[in-house]
């Protein structure tokens, strides 16, 4: 297995709740991983900090070899600059659970303002391929459609759009559908569907369980803080080996 991400010995408190607490996982590259579990089990919170939206308070996080958020000197690690931490966030591609997208800006400039501000990508040939992409995710008819005229379906895949214009190397999804109104879901997951065959690294929390089972290559559980189990999603579903897994899935089934 080649590991895109590794993470190891992870901490990370909120004040004096210990969120996550001496993770280690390693995702391979070009599969699909898939993060379920109770809500504040973590999920989210470790997705953030493989993209440095939440700084660690210990262990160390490599994505493609780079250690995310620090620089080795000799023994000792040294904490980057707002402006390396950036450049290296600009690697992976983040879909939120509310789209966060810009207001004022259409489907196309939404999507073209991280290739034009942050990489310096001329803007008719950020325009071109964000056209491409819109296409891609089924909106073409919607690239000059401001977010208020979208429904939450549209709006979270004009949001894979976005993340997907910066080219990045990784991909990670925090929990993609949980705001929307169940007939919309459907949509975005065609979509992620879609996105899962290009061979990009996708590292998916969710709460779709029958979605997991048919797109993910691996399958985490995380439960308090701590992952419990790791394994083939068809395996894992129908006969999960730790007692917290089963306990989980026989609520949710």
């Amino acid at each position: 297995m080649v590991a895109m991400v590794q993470i190891h010995a992870l901490n990370k408190y909120f004040s004096t709740v210990h969120v996550l607490k001496n993770i280690d996982l390693d995702i391979e590259a070009g599969k699909v991983t898939c993060i379920i579990g109770p809500s504040g089990s973590g999920k989210s919170t470790m997705l953030r900090c493989i993209n440095r939206l939440e700084t660690p308070n210990s262990g160390t996080i490599t994505v493609d070899g780079d250690l995310i958020g620090y620089a080795r000197e000799g023994a000792n690690l040294r904490e980057l600059s707002s402006s390396r931490i950036a450049a290296q966030r600009a690697r992976m591609g983040m879909v939120f659970q509310r789209f966060n997208l810009f207001p004022h800006l259409t489907a196309l400039q939404n999507v073209m303002e991280a290739p034009v501000q942050v990489k310096g990508v001329p803007r008719a040939q950020a325009e071109t391929e964000a056209k491409n992409l819109l296409e891609q995710v089924g909106l073409g008819h919607k690239i000059h459609s401001y977010p208020a005229e979208l429904s939450g379906g549209q709006m979270q895949r004009v949001a894979i759009a976005r993340a997907l214009a910066m080219k990045p190397e990784i991909i990670l999804f925090d929990e993609p559908t949980s705001a929307l109104d169940p007939e919309l879901v459907g949509e975005v997951l065609d979509v992620m569907r879609e996105l899962a065959k290009t061979g990009i690294t996708m590292i998916v929390v969710t709460h779709e369980i029958s979605f997991a089972r048919e797109i993910a290559d691996h399958l985490v559980f995380m439960a308090d803080g701590h992952i419990v189990e790791v394994g083939n999603p068809l395996e894992m579903l129908v006969n999960p080996q730790h007692p917290r897994t089963k306990d989980f899935l026989s609520r949710i089934h």
